[in-house]
């Protein structure tokens, strides 16, 4: 697995190539302190994984990835030491996020799921790229700690203004997004929108019955009842070929 570093900072650059030369599989095929640098590092060397600082003089991180075509993005993982940037990073298509200071066994598990990845795009290159597979874990910046839900885990989430509170098995996670950011990189087999305010995850409904005016009570496994109405039932007949 070729790897470029990113980061105007010298020593977090030593602090990632240390981890990454621990790696037998890693091959190292650069270095870069700016955006612009990175833009022809990655042009030039092609790598399979970019460990990609957001905060850089110039052209940031977010700069980088707008200068790359679809072809010539590599698997991104961004690094920074301020967690507000981490919806954006997901938005912008970054498959992994490492917040400052982090562990090597964090570090690990991010060079883990690269490996994942990449051999499954080895083994079917007619799939889609890495940028472009829907979101697996999202996220969540909490009294000053950080954890990835699993979106296998979300029931559902609901909007609320400009945030959205993930509900995943009794548990509440409150986030700042906007609920059509977040559907756009969920996958469209697992979850749909049934409200204005809420989308839901199929495994997670237990039943749906007719209730009125063409609108459709939902009972998800946990016993919340939700409405999914006519317009956006609509919708999903119409992607899925269903009439009623």
């Amino acid at each position: 697995m070729r790897a470029l570093i990113v980061d105007d900072e010298e020593p977090a650059r030593v602090k990632v190539r240390r981890l990454l030369e621990a790696a037998p599989d890693i091959e190292i095929v650069g270095e870069a302190r700016t955006g612009r640098d990175a833009v022809a590092a990655i042009r030039r060397s092609m790598p399979d994984i970019v460990f990609l600082d957001i905060q850089m003089p110039g052209l940031d991180g977010f700069g980088v990835l707008d200068a790359i075509s679809d072809h010539e993005s590599p698997y991104v993982v961004f690094i920074t030491a301020d967690d507000q940037h981490a919806i954006r990073a997901f938005e912008v298509g970054a498959v992994d996020y490492l917040l400052k200071p982090f562990s090597p066994s964090r570090f690990e598990q991010v060079l883990d799921r690269a490996r994942a990845r990449l051999t499954l795009v080895a083994a079917a290159p007619g799939i889609k790229t890495a940028a472009r597979d829907p979101l697996v874990r999202i996220l969540v910046i909490e009294n000053g700690r950080a954890l990835f839900v699993p979106v296998d885990r979300i029931d559902r989430i609901e909007a609320d203004r400009n945030y959205v509170t993930l509900h995943a098995q009794g548990t509440e996670h409150r986030i700042r997004a906007t609920l059509a950011t977040i559907a756009t990189r969920l996958d469209p087999a697992k979850f749909i929108q049934i409200n204005r305010s809420t989308i839901v995850r199929l495994d997670a409904v237990r039943e749906m019955t007719e209730w009125s005016h063409g609108d459709y009570r939902v009972t998800m496994h946990d016993g919340t009842e939700l409405t999914w109405s006519r317009r956006f039932r609509g919708a999903v007949e119409r992607d899925f070929g269903v009439r009623g």
